[in-house]
């Protein structure tokens, strides 16, 4: 009887999205540029690791600008803020730069836009996430949230011919077709945003689990736990027919149970984990047998996003003066 094979099938793409790597590039930078310590309103992404690691260099993270000193500079997450949040900033004379991913400015403009034009507008997402406090502040008169396909039932409009679905970035694929499915059976002439709300990384991510999942008997998602896009790429998992999927900040988390009888693991990461994690966690599996690694490529990823103009725009005078 020939023994069974101990695999890894390692998910591409994994890991650090165009936002997530501007966003922290933008405090890294400011760091250097300005000097510690900068604040940071809310994490600025996701990810506990990342959020340390800055901690360590002098970025302080805050909850809301009150706590930041007058005068000090601000960086916003990833994640995107209210209107109210940046009257906020300059009430206290306080150099804001907006770290927001630029995919999820795409859903602030079309939600001003649709206000503008009086829509209804049902914004799919989770209760609570910064990224929907955000995008709900830029138009909270027209906004009502749909928290999954449970909360179709209780939306109302003012006109069933006037009304628009929006979504939160991160959220899984399929069930925000389900419930714009169970939308569209309530209200027949909802509308859809002009682009995919849902980011190119998010789908990325969550297909190729899909791909590697049916194969796993089980699958370890890095990534944390307030990581709207890590907590799904698990569900992905699981729903995609993998035995086990298990979330995990550090190679330190596996428990030897969940190994125990796998012969074939699967490997991914959220849109805000660096990928010395990931390499962790394989050092970990081959330890315990799993040395034979494949990665499963569904997507080769270019995007790339500039940073901040506020922050290029101070680098740049900076390089001049020291030219």
């Amino acid at each position: 009887m020939t023994e069974t094979r101990k695999r890894v099938l390692l998910a591409k793409p994994r890991g650090y999205c165009a936002g997530v790597d501007r966003a922290v590039q933008t405090v890294e930078e400011a760091l250097k540029l300005y000097g510690a310590p900068i604040y940071v309103r809310k994490q600025i992404v996701h990810n506990k690791h990342v959020v340390s690691t800055l901690e360590a260099r002098g970025a302080i993270f805050v909850e809301e600008n009150e706590e930041v000193p007058e005068g000090s500079t601000v960086i916003f997450s990833a994640h995107g803020v209210a209107p109210e949040v940046y009257e906020q900033a300059k009430e206290r004379s306080l150099k804001a730069i907006d770290a927001t991913c630029p995919l999820v400015t795409k859903v602030h403009h079309e939600a001003r836009r649709f206000a503008a034009e009086d829509y209804d507008i049902l914004l799919i997402g989770h209760e609570g996430h910064e990224e929907v406090i955000g995008t709900a502040g830029e138009a909270p008169a027209h906004i009502q949230l749909v928290d999954g396909p449970d909360g179709v039932d209780k939306v109302t409009v003012r006109d069933p011919s006037k009304v628009v679905w929006l979504s939160q970035t991160t959220l899984s694929v399929d069930e925000t077709m389900e419930t714009v499915a169970r939308l569209k059976t309530r209200l027949p002439l909802l509308q859809s945003p002009p682009s995919d709300d849902i980011c190119y990384a998010t789908q990325n991510r969550q297909h190729v689990v899909k791909e590697i999942a049916p194969e796993c008997d089980v699958v370890l998602v890095v990534g944390s736990r307030n990581s709207s896009n890590s907590v799904r790429l698990v569900e992905v998992a699981l729903d995609g027919g993998a035995r086990g999927g298990y979330l995990i900040d550090y190679a330190s988390e596996i428990q030897d149970e969940w190994l125990a009888g796998a012969t074939t693991v699967g490997v991914t990461s959220g849109a805000s984990v660096p990928d010395d994690l990931v390499t962790q966690v394989l050092d970990h599996l081959a330890e315990r047998g799993f040395a034979d690694v494949t990665e499963v490529t569904t997507a080769e990823e270019r995007l790339t996003f500039s940073l901040p103009q506020e922050l290029k725009r101070d680098m740049k005078a900076a390089a001049a003066r020291n030219a």
